[in-house]
């Protein structure tokens, strides 16, 4: 087993934790209820890991998170990730996921027909729930069919979804009668080159 490190840091969206190990980042944490908390997810989801300064490549993609939560332009496709434990079709959602740009969207179908069968559609949208490497892997770009939000497995849910979209460029609309806060926008697609 590869030695895991670890650090907190803070963002425009309160504290993130990012993990790291000899083959890249393991992990990325999106902020909890404070500093404590972060620390106790990061410790639950990888037992063994040691808080730790960042070596300079790890310190690259922390700087890129932070200012991309702070509205920068900032492609973090060049972040090297750990998957060699995550299941082959993990990975190649995450692949896909990854081209999106920041301000654009895909929905779970149009990933799963870029994987062959729009009906893996479900599946896709499982994986992402289930993606350690959020912001480097940006799920939130991700929408249900028709350009509705879909789920969020971060702390806040849906809200978080829509607060990195709109971090990002996307516009998200007002409140409804019912108080959720759809993306009322057209989704602004990926367009393959």
């Amino acid at each position: 087993m590869t030695e895991l490190g670890f650090a907190l840091f803070d963002t425009p969206i309160d504290c993130c934790g990012i993990v790291w190990n000899g083959r890249g980042i393991a992990g990325v944490q999106l902020p909890e209820t404070d500093r404590r908390a972060v620390r106790n997810r990061i410790l639950r989801r990888f037992p063994g890991a040691c808080e730790a300064v960042p070596p300079a490549d790890v310190q690259r993609v922390v700087d890129d998170i932070a200012a991309l939560l702070n509205g920068e332009p900032r492609d973090l496709g060049y972040a090297k990730i750990d998957t060699a434990a995550l299941p082959d079709f993990h990975r190649r959602v995450y692949d896909v996921a990854r081209t999106i740009p920041a301000g654009a969207t895909l929905s779970y179908g149009e990933i799963a027909e870029r994987l062959g069968d729009r009906l893996l559609a479900r599946e896709v949208g499982e994986a992402l729930g289930q993606n350690p490497f959020p912001i480097i892997v940006p799920c939130h770009r991700v929408l249900a069919a028709g350009g509705k939000m879909g789920g969020f497995s971060a702390r806040g849910g849906v809200r978080t979804k829509l607060r990195l979209l709109s971090i990002e460029g996307a516009e998200p609309g007002g409140p409804t009668l019912f108080g959720v806060l759809p993306l009322s926008l057209r989704p602004r697609r990926h367009r393959s080159t």
